[in-house]
């Protein structure tokens, strides 16, 4: 029998675990990238900006579908489609101004936001970390506004504006696989001593 066929539980945290790793990742590198190359490179900057978004609609598939499916991850699924028509609607708003692209983003960051939050409500009772996924949907929905706001302020804002908010991200991804990570090695601990207490 497999892992996941003994103990599904444990096979879904560790899937989680190895995905907020994953997201952590791809955040700092897209960071990195934003901040360097992003800042010199217009043409660089335009595909860091769509595939930001079309990352996360990939993510959010893949999570879903191995957290039993999208049918069984509404939220999920909505990300997908919210994800993948905000990535579109950046490659039209490159057409017209940064403003406009920081506008675009600050509606998926809410709509986003929200969904991520209402999937780390929804999950809860079964896994843990997800008090950061909950802060980082809030905090994204926030931050939302903030561009919204922005973007109608009349200096064109640059990649930078929406890398903070990606490095903020990276944070809340990385703080949820290490206390994944850490919850699993108390409990392997605390299985070892067990173990141990009861050869003696």
């Amino acid at each position: 029998m497999t892992d996941q066929l003994m103990d599904p539980a444990g096979a879904q945290e560790r899937w989680l675990r190895f995905y907020y790793f994953a997201r952590a990742a791809f955040s700092a590198l897209w960071v990195a990238a934003a901040f360097t190359l992003g800042q010199q490179i217009s043409s660089v900057a335009a595909v860091l900006l769509v595939v930001y978004p079309a990352w996360d609609a990939l993510a959010n598939y893949a999570d879903g579908s191995r957290s039993g499916g999208l049918g069984r991850n509404r939220t999920q699924a909505i990300n997908v489609i919210v994800s993948l028509a905000a990535a579109v609607t950046v490659v039209l708003a490159l057409q017209t101004s940064m403003n406009a692209v920081l506008g675009v983003f600050g509606v998926w960051a809410i709509l986003s936001g929200l969904l991520q939050l209402g999937t780390a409500v929804r999950r809860w009772t079964g896994y843990g970390a997800q008090w950061a996924m909950t802060l980082s949907g809030g905090q994204s929905a926030l931050a939302g506004a903030f561009f919204i706001v922005q973007a109608r302020m009349p200096p064109p804002p640059s990649i930078t504006a929406i890398a903070g908010y990606a490095a903020v991200g990276a944070l809340y991804f990385l703080a949820s696989a290490i206390w994944l990570s850490v919850g699993e090695w108390r409990r392997r601990a605390g299985g070892t001593s067990r173990s141990a207490a009861g050869r003696l």
